[in-house]
């Protein structure tokens, strides 16, 4: 700790500057892989429960019933998605006919509540792939400055060996290192996060078409 702080000292202002700047990325990219993180948990445990509860009502036929349980598990990425659908055909519910109008309206619906839930799901996600991939080159910039520095106190110097330039190539390596390690995390997780968001979208895309073809079947029942 004591090496770090002296090293810290013996930096020049641009090279503090760069590891403040990478320690901002870090603080950033931590606090949104751990609120992404919560909110996919949240979404994946609540739509296991709604699931099953929501079957259950449409294959009773209660439309209202399942838009009251959809709107009650808020941050269901299928919860989100399949009450879109159902709202535009409640009004419908109980006629005996449903007009193919109302089925495609329905459909679209669905289609852009699945697209606003992807776009919910990859909030912050830009940043944190911008982090990843720029971070080693902030960190090697940083890096760059504190070798040139220690170059140009040996050329102003009396001792022109290797000894008199250790010490600055160590503390500019510092800089490498802290952009690796803020960039490796970041990837790691936007490559998580992305695999999910991927999961989650063809949930949503499935459970849309199963819920078109249910109105259907009820609109050919109807007729």
């Amino acid at each position: 700790m004591d090496n770090l702080v002296e090293m810290w000292g013996q930096m020049g202002y641009l090279a503090q500057s760069v590891v403040v700047g990478l320690g901002v990325m870090s603080v950033w990219s931590i606090s949104v892989m751990i609120e992404r993180y919560l909110v996919f948990r949240a979404a994946r445990k609540q739509s296991r429960e709604f699931a099953p509860m929501v079957a259950e009502a449409l294959q009773s036929g209660q439309i209202k019933e399942a838009i009251e349980l959809a709107e009650q598990y808020t941050k269901s990425h299928l919860a989100k998605v399949l009450v879109a659908g159902l709202k535009e055909f409640k009004e419908f519910e109980g006629s005996g006919v449903v007009p193919g109008e109302v089925v495609d309206s329905s459909r679209r619906a669905l289609q852009r509540a699945t697209a606003v839930g992807i776009s919910d799901f990859k909030k912050g996600l830009g940043g944190l792939a911008t982090i990843g991939a720029t971070s080693p080159f902030v960190g090697l910039f940083g890096t760059t400055v504190g070798i040139i520095n220690a170059f140009a106190g040996m050329a102003g110097g009396e001792d022109t060996g290797l000894a008199a330039v250790a010490g600055g190539i160590a503390e500019a390596l510092i800089a490498t290192a802290f952009g690796l390690f803020v960039a490796v995390p970041a990837v790691w997780m936007y490559n998580y996060f992305t695999t999910k968001i991927e999961a989650f979208s063809i949930e949503m895309d499935n459970s849309s078409s199963e819920l078109v073809d249910y109105f259907l079947k009820r609109r050919k029942d109807g007729n």
